[in-house]
């Protein structure tokens, strides 16, 4: 179903997703940021902020960093231990670059992998799923937990 918006349609939210969505953010305590940036201006970094704000423990995956915004950062999800305790990873790379971190994610034991928007890839999410894994995609987690939580 659409609604218009300023003479644009707009996909309304599924509810049947936004209570999934809800009900993975409340029972939610790690979460994985790949991509997120030491760059100030990034919206990875601000994303894994708000997340880290809102009482989650966010480990940053970057492939250079030893830190991202205070936060120790791993080089890729294989190096998070599993006692992290990872529930969602969060996917903020381009799509071609998210195609293997679905098993890397199974790897440290996540059940959930959240393709931010941009970071969309059909045969990663098909992966995912095949893992054993919850794959969302094109959604924003800072905005659904804004939106869903506040």
């Amino acid at each position: 179903m659409n609604e218009i918006r300023n003479g644009e349609v707009c996909p309304l939210p599924n509810r049947h997703e936004d209570e999934r969505v809800r009900e993975l953010l409340s029972e939610t305590r790690a979460i994985a940021v790949v991509g997120m940036s030491p760059r100030l201006d990034r919206p990875s970094r601000e994303i894994g902020l708000y997340l880290s704000k809102h009482g989650y423990t966010v480990i940053p995956v970057h492939p250079v960093a030893a830190q991202v915004a205070g936060l120790r950062a791993y080089p890729n999800l294989a190096a998070i231990p599993r006692e992290a305790g990872v529930a969602i990873v969060d996917v903020v790379v381009s799509a071609k670059r998210a195609g293997p971190i679905a098993d890397e994610a199974a790897r440290i034991g996540a059940r959930v992998i959240w393709f931010q928007p941009g970071a969309e890839n059909p045969e990663a999410e098909a992966r995912a799923r095949q893992l054993g894994l919850e794959a969302l995609s094109g959604r924003c987690i800072m905005a659904d937990h804004r939106r869903l939580l506040g």
